[in-house]
């Protein structure tokens, strides 16, 4: 989880806090439906996970309710980033109506958040814990992640994701860009 800065850790696996754990299953009535990239110490405890060696990237996401905080940096052995699980959530969201929910860093000036969020995704909230202490290996270890986060929302009820993480960051409709040729240009220096 570098984005180009110093890597204070060598894991993959940043576990959701716990009160990001409850907000999601509050959006979701109480309970998740699958986390697609869990692992053996989540505290989010979905009805269904997939944990390696399942490879959640080429399982069904066809549930209801999905939240994804998905492994940091690149999988080398599985040639996988952030773009790919930002794609399973658009992709999802589009062919079954899933509601999704997923945690990342915030990146905009990339293309996977042009491409996956600010043409396809109805919400964000700019989380205000600007350096979030996730847990890593279930613990609270005290880091900080390397940049802001964001929750990202793929769904129907933007005014109930608006009540419940409102109090965490400021939420953004961005539902007017779904569909928007956004440019992906360079900027010359």
């Amino acid at each position: 989880m570098s984005a180009g800065r110093n890597i204070n850790t060598l894991s993959q696996s940043w576990e959701t806090p716990l009160k990001y754990v409850n907000a999601v299953k509050d959006l979701f009535g109480g309970y998740i439906d699958l986390d697609p990239c869990s692992n053996e110490y989540s505290i989010v405890r979905a009805k269904t996970e997939y944990r390696l060696p399942t490879d959640g990237l080429k399982e069904i996401w066809n549930f209801p309710t999905i939240y994804v905080n998905h492994p940091y940096g690149i999988d080398k052995n599985r040639g996988t980033s952030i773009k790919n699980w930002l794609a399973m959530c658009v992709y999802a969201h589009e062919a079954f109506n899933s509601e999704i929910l997923a945690l990342v860093l915030i990146a905009v000036n990339t293309s996977h958040w042009k491409r996956y969020v600010f043409t396809k995704a109805k919400s964000i909230c700019f989380l205000y814990d600007t350096r979030l202490r996730f847990l890593e290996n279930g613990k609270d270890i005290g880091k900080g992640a390397p940049m802001a986060c964001a929750m990202i929302y793929w769904g129907n009820n933007q005014q109930k994701f608006y009540k419940v993480f409102i109090q965490y960051g400021a939420v953004v409709d961005i539902s007017n860009l779904i569909g928007a040729n956004i440019k992906m240009q360079k900027i010359p220096l």
